[in-house]
């Protein structure tokens, strides 16, 4: 980590450096790039659109000196340096910026745009224009002032900066300014907020820090999570921060920021609920002090309700608000601080009901102590750690009421959980879903147990300590101060304590299996394509028989029908599938794992092992058809598919699922694939959240080629929605393909921040753009000729026509970038340039043996992180652009992972015995052990104990540490239970 910290302090002192002015520049248009002065750089002069409100002149904060012509005015020890372009500096920032910091740069963007204006410009010749790139990084060191200033590391800033979140934030009644990245954010872009950002400050003003419990949550360090909420706030996306912005976030992968993330989100959703519910209370006129202070110390949903519950409206009221109305509050009080001076029969009203009788006084004394108890945080502390030390069991039994109203069936599924008894520290995920699933039926009755010796000594410790009087009591006063704190007990913190632990259990629980779901369906759309071969896919049935397509390489429909295997037609049926799989050479057969499955692949094996589709060696595979029906009657298989029934097209997709997994499944449902448990019983916004995130994720680092790749799956990349890729498609259209990642910029809707997210998942193939140019290049030359042939009078009539012709001609004539084929993002460009030529190679080598050889003998003299600093940059960043150039056209990583199992025949379950060894497939994966399907038409169970790290493979590239869905695995039966077909495995090795 310490590594990390010094290269973040050399981040943050060149703070604005060509970064800053990138941000501008991006925004400019062709022309004006081309009039840039040879060593003098200058800013667009269109001011963007969203930097409207500047602050007073007075505050204007003075200027530095530019950079003039010829004669750079350098610190001592700031020349040569180049900053890199596209990195973030670690930011320590809380919740949201400081309003101080946001108008200054704010002023510094309007002042650095003002001064653009006044100057002259000069044409640029292009042959000059790596001399002008480096005088812009030497004049960004100017802005930044010296570079002999040091200003603190994350780790040390966040003390100072994360601190004032509380005063100078987190304010009631006061309209923020607009939010704007300080000078820490070299690219000075504002952040973009909800429509309701006038309240966002109000709305999350606690007594709490928001970076300090995000880190006690998710255990990571402070320093990471004020940069992981200043990178959200800023709309950036897991896949770019992930891949780009590596340094900021000390390498953690995306689950983890996904976990952050959501616990961020269950954080402000519990600060802007008691914002809601403050001015709820005010509005009724009930708020005081303390329950202000209360509410704003709440930092769950469970202490908010507990504190909160009374005062809710048209509630009738606790026992301790009715006392207190009756006027018996100041007898409490006066109990606790002096109880030589009260006396309860004074309080004694006769016609009053309530106060007619001493013990009336007493009881009423009694609930107000015992509410005083139960809201008082350092009581509620002390019992919560006390519980923590102590043995807290959740039980579960069978209900009295369930064989009555419930189907017999379902009771024998909780035949486990009947008398069910476990530690909460020890308890499984799964299985707090399984009992708030038997629970929610009506099947099981569910308690928390707490010992009776947790009581004694919190009622001994409040006694001695916390609610001790400070004076003598007589004997029947104790006895009122014992009362309360059983009942505070029994009736208030009991309930309250059971609510939280069942809370936080069923939450914890709930994460985990919406994070399993996550990572099972990353390996299963991670699965390696199989390009290249003719496939028919087979959608099987009984009575409407099975549903045959046949797809080609490049996934388009060549042949559907309907064959009936099943209905004593099999032998017929075989003439005609032997005839379609020789007619279109197709050697690979896809069979659904639907209805009729087991039957199909029989069917199939028979006619393999019988030689009988010879000369064709035919092979099959099993894949999941979730979600397949589904998408054949949707909108976008109709628009995908006109025309074809959508039993048909169940059988293409089903086909296309094992050509190319991810482009097939992201046009389903991510819950509909059905890779998890208990799906049903978790939150839906946070499973659907998840999951769409997971798919953005894999799409992103997959890649797409943006020229031939399709609407849907360009949906799914990272800062790209719906709108976004129809406009890209649109464009792309009536435009002709993409030369180069730049004319990203000129699509409708896509704004600076949307090409940033983007940019570096949009690949433009080489090869496509080579052909395309020299096409465009004969028509052009044609085009010429017949142009020479024109009158002078015509050309000078058209003279403004002509001019726009030419415009457009040098928009259309954009040369390809080589880098557009490869993962560097393109604020890198300037770095992998300066890497290629300090290893001695040119970008016609990209993805060549040559190159690679040139990267591993310049690395070996001066290792990652010598270079890494000679270019100004970071090693995360220098390590994406070595993968970059070294990974050929065209690669895909997902080759490296598992294929589908080919397979030529078949095993019966009753064929097993224990002891035997066999391979299979992982189907699904769960908190209890992983599924594998190992050919006999019943997956087997390989309990999770038995999944230990040595059996896992060390050496092979993994999709995610444990075991998912597609992974091949050697397997031991260890038990066969034929009636309830239940098959007991062991994990031998992974394959």
């Amino acid at each position: 980590m310490s590594s990390l910290l010094r290269r973040a302090k050399t981040q943050v002192q060149t703070t604005i450096s060509k970064d800053e002015f990138s941000y501008f520049s991006e925004l400019s248009s062709a022309s004006e790039e081309d009039d840039k002065e040879d060593s003098i750089w200058e800013p667009q002069k269109k001011v963007p659109r969203n930097r409207k409100q500047l602050a007073p002149k007075e505050s204007k904060p003075k200027r530095a000196a530019r950079a003039k012509k010829n004669t750079p005015q350098l610190s001592e020890g700031s020349e040569g340096v180049a900053v890199k372009e596209e990195q973030n500096c670690p930011v320590a920032v809380a919740d949201v910026d400081l309003e101080e910091r946001k108008s200054k740069s704010k002023l510094d963007a309007a002042q650095t745009l003002k001064t653009a204006k006044t100057k002259q410009k000069t044409s640029a010749q292009r042959t000059k224009k790596v001399k002008a790139d480096e005088e812009t990084s030497k004049a960004g060191t100017l802005e930044s002032g010296s570079s002999n200033t040091e200003t603190p590391s994350t780790s040390t800033m966040w003390e100072g900066v994360c601190k004032k979140e509380e005063n100078d934030d987190f304010t009631f009644g006061q309209s923020p300014l607009k939010r704007m990245k300080t000078e820490t954010c070299p690219q000075g872009q504002p952040v973009k907020f909800p429509a309701s950002a006038n309240n966002i400050k109000e709305e999350v003003e606690m007594n709490w820090d928001i970076v300090q419990v995000l880190s006690e949550r998710t255990n990571i360090e402070l320093w990471v999570c004020a940069n992981i909420i200043c990178l959200f706030n800023d709309d950036n996306t897991i896949p770019f921060i992930v891949r780009y912005r590596k340094e900021l976030i000390n390498n953690l992968d995306a689950d983890s920021l996904r976990e952050v993330r959501q616990t961020l989100e269950e954080l402000r959703a519990v600060a802007k609920k008691a914002h809601s519910t403050i001015q709820k209370i005010k509005k009724d006129g009930k708020m005081s002090e303390c329950l202000l202070k209360a509410l704003l110390n709440c930092k769950t949903f469970e202490e908010l309700e507990h504190v909160s519950a009374p005062y809710k409206t048209g509630s009738k009221g606790t026992k301790a608000q009715r006392a207190k109305q009756l006027g018996l509050e100041g007898a409490a009080w006066t109990l606790l601080e002096n109880p030589g001076d009260l006396n309860l029969l004074s309080y004694i009203r006769p016609d009053i009901k309530g106060l007619s009788a001493l013990q009336d006084i007493e009881t009423g004394v009694q609930h107000i102590l015992a509410d005083m108890v139960a809201k008082d945080r350092d009581t509620l502390d002390f019992i919560r750690k006390l519980c923590h030390n102590r043995y807290i069991s959740i039980q579960s039994s069978l209900a009295k009421v369930s064989s009555k109203k419930v189907n017999e069936k379902d009771v024998d599924k909780f035949l486990l959980y009947q008398n069910f008894s476990c530690n909460i520290r020890n308890i499984h995920h799964h299985q707090i879903l399984a009992i708030n699933r038997g629970e929610n039926l009506k099947i099981l009755t569910v308690k928390v147990n707490i010992p009776d010796g947790v009581k004694n000594e919190f009622c001994r410790w409040c006694i001695q300590n916390r609610w001790r009087p400070r004076g003598f009591a007589r004997p029947e006063l104790m006895k009122i101060l014992h009362n309360s704190l059983d009942d505070s007990f029994k009736r208030l913190i009991y309930p309250l304590l059971c609510r939280e632990f069942r809370a936080k259990l069923t939450s914890d629980a709930e994460k985990e299996s919406v994070m399993m779901f996550g990572r099972n369906l990353r390996q299963l759309l991670l699965t390696s394509p199989v390009p290249g071969r003719t496939l028919m896919g087979v959608d099987p049935g009984y009575k409407h028989g099975c549903k045959l397509a046949i797809i080609s390489p490049t996934s388009q429909i060549l042949h559907t029908d309907v064959v009936y295997l099943h209905c004593g037609q099999g032998f017929r049926e075989a003439e005609k599938i032997k005839r379609l799989l020789l007619n279109f050479n197709c050697s690979t057969v896809v069979i659904g794992n639907g209805t009729a499955c087991r039957e199909t692949e029989a069917y199939f094996a028979d006619l393999i092992m019988k030689n009988y589709f010879a000369p064709l060696d035919v092979v099959y595979c099993i894949v999941s058809e979730a979600g397949a029906s589904i998408y054949s009657v949707s909108p976008e298989a109709n628009k995908e598919m006109p025309g074809l029934d959508p039993n048909l097209r169940s059988a293409v997709s089903i086909a296309r699922r094992v050509q190319d997994p991810l482009a097939e499944l992201v046009k389903i449902e991510p819950k509909h694939i059905g890779v998890g448990m208990y799906q049903h019983d978790v939150s839906q916004t946070l499973l659907k959240a998840t999951l769409d995130s997971v798919v953005e994720e894999c799409v992103s680092f997959v890649g797409v080629d943006i020229n031939i790749c399709s609407e849907v799956l360009l949906r799914h990349i990272a800062g790209l929605n719906a709108n976004r890729a129809k406009n890209i498609i649109e464009w792309r259209e009536k435009n002709g393909p993409f030369i180069n990642r730049e004319q990203l910029k000129k699509v409708k809707g896509l704004g600076p921040k949307s090409f940033q997210q983007c940019a570096g998942f949009i690949r433009v193939n080489q090869d496509y753009i080579r052909t395309f140019c020299s096409q465009q290049t004969e028509s052009s030359d044609q085009s010429q000729g017949v142009a020479m042939t024109s009158s002078a009078g015509i050309e000078a009539k058209n003279e403004k026509q002509g001019k726009k012709r030419s415009k457009t001609a040098v928009d259309v004539a954009l040369k390809p970038n080589p880098l557009d084929q490869t993962c560097i993002h393109p604020e890198s460009y300037d770095i992998a340039m300066r890497f290629v030529s300090l290893i001695g190679g040119t970008v016609c080598e990209i993805g060549k043996p040559e190159m690679q050889q040139k990267i591993n003998s310049s690395l070996e003299k001066e290792g990652i992180e010598k270079t890494a600093e000679r270019l100004q940059t970071t090693a995360h960043t220098l390590q994406v652009i070595i993968d970059g150039l070294s990974q050929p056209e065209s690669f895909d990583f997902r080759t490296d992972f598992d294929k589908p199992d080919f397979k030529r025949s078949i095993v019966c379950l009753e064929d097993l015995q224990v002891g035997t060894v066999l391979t299979g497939k992982v189907e699904n994966a769960t908190l209890f052990g992983i599924f594998v399907d190992i050919g006999v038409g019943k997956s087997g169970l390989i309990p999770i104990r038995n999944v230990t790290e040595t059996k896992l493979s060390k050496t092979k590239k993994r999709r995610s540490l444990g075991l998912g869905p597609g992974e091949r695995v050697e397997v031991q039966v260890l038990n066969i239970d034929i009636p309830r077909s239940r098959i007991t495995l062991d994990l031998v090795r992974v394959l």
